[in-house]
């Protein structure tokens, strides 16, 4: 496995740090929980995206784009980096924003992740919910086209097979970071979205042979829509290092029994979960990915999963749409 073939550019502050949760173990009285900071990424305050950025970058420089065409929710975290990324190359952004998320709050709409993108410069539209948001960045694109321009389209999330190989390499960091300190990891838990994050930690650890199972707590999708998803994105990434046969459909597991109302929405249980990391460890989550990961492990916990494990919860970053919640999470934080 060589990722130097690839083409790549240097956003990410890395290797993110990998960092025991003392507080949190023992206020839930189960397994050893660690985590792996990649809300320290740095770029445009950091996040998963960020990594996946990196090789998507690389890709788009070496076709010689000038504006990067993407979507996302709102309060897209995925948007907000790669308007930093733009920003970095001094690139043009075109983004789309899918309401997926039926309010009219006025911090939801306008603070948050899409204070930042417009403070970076990315040009926002927006679209309903239930869009084909596939045609609509292609749309987009030919805008671009017709102007002159170059564009390069990313997908949500960052989740193809290039952007999965920035998880292909945290996968080799995670495992090394685990090598130098003598730490015996259980299993890797997730917030489990767009897939790539997911997909890509499959294929690097099946790359590696490192055989740590990952389990990926759902934000959105049905389990069997989203395993499907997470397998085949693993697959396929597997596939451009000429081993797609190493991914096996038993190493896809997604809970999707936390998902609550909906994408986005946010329950009881998420502002309690944001609480207990935040008040054990400094931790902070978001309400849309982490919160719901954070919710799901807690639960598990609670239910008696993962006695006697060390088990790494994966940060994805996202504490930069908090204040797009405010209004939902006034009166709750006391």
């Amino acid at each position: 496995m060589h990722l130097a073939r690839f083409p790549r550019t240097r956003l990410a502050h890395l290797p993110t740090p990998l960092e025991p949760m003392p507080r949190l173990s023992a206020a839930l009285g189960g397994p050893s929980l660690w985590v792996k900071r990649d809300d320290c990424t740095g770029l445009a305050g950091g996040g998963n995206k960020t990594r996946k950025l990196e090789f998507l970058l690389g890709e788009a420089m070496s076709q010689g784009a000038d504006t990067l065409v993407t979507q996302g929710a709102v309060q897209s975290n995925h948007v907000r980096q790669t308007a930093g990324a733009a920003a970095r190359f001094g690139l043009d952004c075109e983004i789309i924003l899918e309401a997926r998320v039926a309010t009219n709050a006025f911090d939801y709409n306008e603070s948050g992740n899409v204070q930042l993108d417009r403070l970076m410069g990315g040009k926002l539209r927006q679209v309903p919910a239930g869009s084909d948001m596939t045609a609509a960045l292609e749309a987009v694109a030919q805008e671009v086209r017709d102007r002159g321009g170059k564009p390069y389209i990313i997908p949500g999330g960052g989740s193809n097979t290039t952007g999965a190989l920035g998880y292909v390499d945290c996968a080799i960091e995670l495992v090394s970071q685990a090598n130098a300190m003598g730490l015996v990891i259980d299993r890797i838990v997730t917030a489990t979205g767009s897939a790539g994050t997911h997909a890509g930690l499959i294929a690097g650890l099946a790359l590696v042979g490192a055989d740590i199972p990952v389990l990926g707590i759902g934000v959105r999708a049905p389990k069997d829509v989203q395993e499907a998803n997470v397998h085949k994105l693993a697959v396929a990434t597997a596939e451009r290092f000429g081993h797609g046969d190493r991914v096996h459909r038993d190493m896809t597991v997604a809970n999707c029994d936390y998902v609550g109302a909906g994408y986005g929405l946010v329950d009881d249980a998420v502002i309690e979960a944001l609480k207990l990391a935040a008040r054990t460890e400094a931790l902070l989550l978001d309400p849309v990915y982490t919160g719901k990961g954070m919710k799901g492990l807690i639960d598990l916990i609670h239910k008696g999963q993962f006695a006697g494990e060390t088990v790494v919860f994966l940060h994805t970053g996202g504490a930069q749409g908090l204040s797009g919640y405010t209004s939902v999470l006034d009166g709750h934080l006391s």
